[in-house]
C-alpha cells in the first residue's frame, strides 16, 4: 500500500516539474512559440503539444487499467529504469505517439491547456487513491520498462523535467530578435 506521503511526494515532483516547464517556457516569445530552432527540432508549441497529448494518454489508458481487477505483476516486470534517465536527456527518443500538429496553437492557449490538464491529473490522482492501492495496477512503458501507476506519475513529472531541459535550449536556439530604439 502507498502511503499518504507517498501521494504527497507525487504531487510535490508533479508541482515542481509544472513550475519548471513553465519557467522555461516563459522565455520563450509568444511571436516564436511554433519557430523550429533548427531543422527536424520541435518548435515550443510542438513541445506542448507533445506533453499534452502523453500526459492525457496516460490518464486515459490509465483510467482504462483500473476499470479492471488489478493483475499481479511478474517480478521479471518489477524492475524498470529510474527516472534520472528520464530527466536527463542524455539518450534522445523519438516519441511513440506521433505529434498532431492542428493541436499547436498559441503561446498562452497552450500553457493554459497544459495548466488545466495538470489539474486533471492531480484530481484523478486524488478521487482513484482513495479505496484502491494504485501500486497494484500496472502499464507497460514503452522504452523504460512496466511501471505501477504511482510510478507512471512520477513518469509524468519526470517527462515534463526532462521537456523543460528542452525549452530551454528551443529558447537559447531562437533567432534573438533586436528591438530598434525609440
Amino acid at each position: 500500500m502507498t502511503t499518504v506521503s507517498t501521494i504527497q511526494s507525487i504531487f510535490e515532483n508533479l508541482a515542481r516539474a509544472e513550475n519548471q516547464f513553465l519557467a522555461a517556457a516563459d522565455s520563450v516569445p509568444p511571436n516564436q512559440w511554433r519557430t523550429c530552432p533548427a531543422e527536424g527540432r520541435w518548435s515550443a508549441g510542438e513541445l506542448v503539444c507533445h506533453l499534452l497529448q502523453v500526459e492525457s494518454t496516460i490518464i486515459k489508458n490509465a483510467g482504462r487499467v483500473l476499470q479492471r481487477p488489478p493483475k499481479p505483476r511478474p517480478f521479471s516486470k518489477r524492475f524498470h529504469l529510474p527516472m534520472a534517465l528520464v530527466e536527463s536527456r542524455l539518450i534522445p527518443r523519438k516519441t511513440p505517439i506521433p505529434l498532431d500538429p492542428s493541436l499547436v496553437g498559441g503561446k498562452d492557449e497552450m500553457l493554459t491547456q497544459l495548466r488545466d490538464l495538470r489539474q486533471q491529473t492531480r484530481a484523478f490522482l486524488e478521487e482513484q487513491t482513495h479505496g484502491k492501492d494504485l501500486g497494484k495496477y500496472h502499464m507497460p512503458h514503452p522504452f523504460l520498462g512496466t511501471f505501477n501507476l504511482y510510478e507512471w506519475f512520477q513518469v509524468i513529472a519526470s517527462h515534463q523535467v526532462r521537456h523543460a531541459k528542452q525549452m530551454r535550449e528551443i529558447a537559447a536556439a531562437l533567432p534573438k530578435t533586436v528591438t530598434p530604439p525609440a
